[in-house]
């Protein structure tokens, strides 16, 4: 059975509590990507999302030069690198997340995104049952 080591991005962007919200932006556009972990060193301390940047940031009426710490996602789910892909769509699909963040020993290791799950042969059914229940209960 295969497991999160094995399909997780290892190469991450990253921010840190120094970084403002301008700077988490622009590190999303340049990778074009919606989601950054936020870390002290290795040590996973949270996200923060582009849904962060605009519901916790621009609708509060926050500057582009306050820190990530004042919008960043605190309460997050991670999963260890021997999760395996099943137990990994499971946790996606309960907590209503599209990217899961595999930490070992409190350190960020790796994400992995729904994508990621679908396009690995042995969790089809999962990955889309997954993205199915997360579908369903988000909020427009």
């Amino acid at each position: 059975m295969h497991t999160l080591r094995d399909i997780m991005s290892e190469d991450c962007v990253t921010v840190n509590l120094q970084d403002n919200v301008y700077e988490a932006a622009v590190k999303m556009k340049q990778h074009d990507i919606g989601f950054v972990p936020v870390v002290d060193g290795k040590r996973m301390l949270g996200v923060i999302t582009d849904r962060d940047l605009v519901v916790r940031g621009y609708a509060e009426k926050r500057s582009g030069s306050c820190q990530v710490e004042e919008v960043m996602s605190t309460h997050i789910t991670c999963a260890s690198p021997d999760t395996t892909i099943d137990e990994a769509a499971s946790m996606m699909a309960q907590q209503q997340i599209r990217r899961l963040p595999v930490c070992e020993n409190n350190e960020l290791c790796g994400v992995v995104a729904i994508g990621d799950l679908a396009i690995h042969s042995d969790s089809k059914d999962e990955a889309g049952d997954a993205l199915s229940q997360i579908s369903e209960h988000t909020h427009v």
